[in-house]
């Protein structure tokens, strides 16, 4: 702990050296081997981790905290619970602050918040990411208000920041309260399963105020945060994954918001076919299949990283590489729900290609959608809103834009997922492909609903209005004859056409039109 006044009997250089040290320490052994009973790294432990070796250097090491109210005006820590600074990870520049529950339980001071404001600032300026290492018991009661206005001070620069760079928030312990704002603002979200936990108000609130039991990892823990509420967008059993995750998402996308992603190297080593996709769709229209196998026969070879894998799967987003090039992935999933559109797929995809159009990301749809999910629940909680959110998000894309309908496509849905209407560059259909206002049966229910009634033989003539309905419009043809689809494929050839529609879009230019910004149907 140290004291606000130097020691006169030391040389300059021996207070220095002193000084390092103590910063190092954070706030003493005796808590850093309390932080790793709990199986947690240190604030600094986790930055060796995260940085190339070496390349980490520190901002504001020698901070204090002002406040001499409850006993803290004999309670200093240099650093004050948070350690800043910038380094690279694979060689591109990064801004970091890495919270330090040694000192006070990482609560944020007005000290403590400036220094993360400070590197945010840094950031911003120079167009680098921001990642934030997660873990704090919340605000630093005894300063009040001023703690209060340093977690304000943040978020209004994780708001400024957002869309500018990109910004990753791993939790690696716990952020309650007022703490949770900051990740939530962020682009990504990454929780440590058992150790880790967000919620608003504590299981000691919410037990006295609704008098429901729950401990803190059911109410927030990565577990809960992945599957129900979808806050957070990653889990991993240890710190060490974690932190490999971070790196391995950094490395789809670019620096800032005027940058392009990195490409990677790639030898085609021969044609692009694969033909395994050519009998991926089952002959039962019914029947499912995992988007996932078409995922992993179109793109670059083990460079899928799926997002929110856990929450609305019936939607699959993720990033992964076409050529060397990174690209984002929104996907229908025909094995759950039959791949329909729901609140929290709507949701989770639609925030996933705001982040893609924010970086310069180009989209690849993968469409197999019967439509969106009926039903008094979802219309109750707001379908309505929360699909034209995906709508929203698609039609206010600029970056290139590529949709494959591998099978149904029907209704409003069939416009949603980047349909031509809605600025896609190129559509293409695979010969199952089928585009129509709803299902054959539905349909032929509806329109020949008298014929079928009079007949000698009802169930008959529905089965023969099905076949012909099919026939004229559960193809992709009708709606190739219109320019709807660009092109009808063989599944084979997908990926040699997308490496080439993208390769062909690069060096797409789209404006939109003159606003301070749109209202997104929150």
């Amino acid at each position: 702990m140290s004291d606000p006044h130097d020691d006169p009997t030391l040389s300059k250089l021996e207070i220095l050296e002193q000084k390092n040290a103590e910063a190092l320490l954070g706030g003493g052994v005796a808590r850093i081997e309390a932080q790793h009973k709990k199986g947690k790294l240190t604030a600094r432990e986790r930055l060796d981790l995260l940085m190339d070796p070496g390349s980490f250097e520190e901002i504001g090491k020698f901070v204090m905290h002002r406040s001499k109210d409850f006993g803290l005006d004999k309670e200093y820590y240099l650093g004050d619970g948070v350690v800043t600074g910038y380094g690279t990870i694979n060689g591109r520049l990064v801004y970091v602050f890495s919270q330090d529950f040694t000192v006070l339980g990482g609560s944020l001071s007005e000290t403590h918040a400036e220094k993360i404001v400070k590197i945010m600032d840094l950031a911003m300026k120079n167009g680098a990411p921001v990642i934030g290492l997660n873990d704090s018991g919340g605000a630093r009661i005894q300063e009040g208000v001023v703690s209060l206005g340093g977690y304000a001070d943040i978020f209004y620069k994780n708001t400024l920041a957002s869309g500018v760079v990109p910004q990753l928030s791993a939790i690696m312990g716990p952020c309650a309260g007022g703490a949770v704002y900051s990740p939530a603002i962020t682009d990504f979200i990454l929780m440590v399963e058992d150790t880790s936990y967000m919620f608003v108000t504590g299981p000691n609130v919410v037990k006295t105020v609704t008098h429901e039991t729950v401990t803190s990892e059911e109410l927030g823990g990565a577990s809960t945060h992945s599957t129900k509420s979808g806050v957070t967008h990653f889990t991993a059993p240890n710190e060490v994954a974690i932190i490999q995750q971070l790196k391995q998402l950094l490395s789809y996308m670019p620096q800032n918001c005027e940058d392009t992603a990195p490409v990677y190297p790639y030898d085609a080593q021969g044609d692009e076919l694969r033909p395994e996709l050519d009998s991926i769709i089952p002959d039962n229209p019914n029947q499912p299949y995992d988007i996932r196998e078409v995922i992993h026969g179109i793109i670059d070879q083990d460079s899928f990283m799926e997002v929110h894998q856990n929450f609305a799967e019936n939607i699959v987003v993720g990033f992964a590489r076409l050529g060397g090039r990174s690209i984002g992935i929104v996907g229908n999933q025909p094995a759950v729900l039959a791949g329909v559109l729901d609140i929290n797929a709507s949701t989770k995809a639609a925030r996933f290609v705001r982040f893609c159009d924010s970086f310069n990301i180009p989209l690849l749809v993968l469409e197999d959608v019967p439509g969106f999910l009926p039903g008094t629940d979802q219309e109750w909680r707001g379908i309505i809103t929360n699909g034209a959110k995906l709508l929203y998000a698609f039609c206010e894309a600029t970056v290139p834009r590529i949709t494959v309908i591998t099978r149904k496509a029907y209704g409003g849905a069939y416009d949603v997922m980047n349909s031509k209407h809605i600025g896609a560059d190129m559509n293409y259909a695979w010969p199952t492909a089928e585009i129509a206002v709803m299902g054959a049966k539905g349909a032929a229910e509806i329109i020949f609903k008298r014929e079928i009634a009079e007949a000698a033989d009802p169930e008959a003539k529905l089965q023969e209005k099905v076949d012909d309905y099919q026939r004229k419009f559960a193809t992709p043809y009708r709606a190739a004859h219109r320019g709807f689809v660009d092109e009808v494929i063989v599944p084979s050839q997908t990926r040699q056409k997308l490496i080439r529609a993208f390769k062909m879009l690069e060096n797409k230019v789209d404006q939109l039109p003159r606003k301070k910004h749109g209202n997104i149907p929150l």
